[in-house]
């Protein structure tokens, strides 16, 4: 199986956005795009074992989108995740960074996989 990561950016990666894990990291002297998207993975318990062995994985991974022009046209980041198998879970909007002048909202999406 491939990781989660590469799973999650497979999903968004034909999006038109920039994209990365974890942490967007400019060049010294780049602004930060002024819409982006950064994944990371929240928690990864197991979700089912038999005769003590694992047979499922849950995995939370977190989408933020953020956008400097705000929320309302974003990209279909839920649709494409969706459709890489993954579940919809907790969103949340982010307050508004006065720093780097972005709108930010968490998606949560939950991903299921046999061990």
């Amino acid at each position: 199986m491939a990781s989660i990561w590469e799973i999650t950016e497979d999903a968004l990666d034909g999006l038109g956005v920039a994209l990365a894990a974890n942490v967007m990291v400019m060049p010294t002297g780049t602004a930060l795009p002024d819409e982006f998207i950064v994944f990371q993975l929240i928690s990864s318990p197991p979700a089912q074992a038999a005769n003590d062995v694992e047979t499922l994985r849950r995995y939370r991974m977190q989408v933020t989108y953020y956008n400097r022009a705000g929320l309302i046209s974003m990209p279909g980041s839920e649709a494409s995740m969706v459709t890489a198998g993954f579940t919809k879970s907790v969103y949340r909007e982010l307050p508004y960074n006065q720093l780097t002048r972005h709108f930010g909202l968490a998606m949560e999406f939950l991903y299921l996989v046999e061990e």
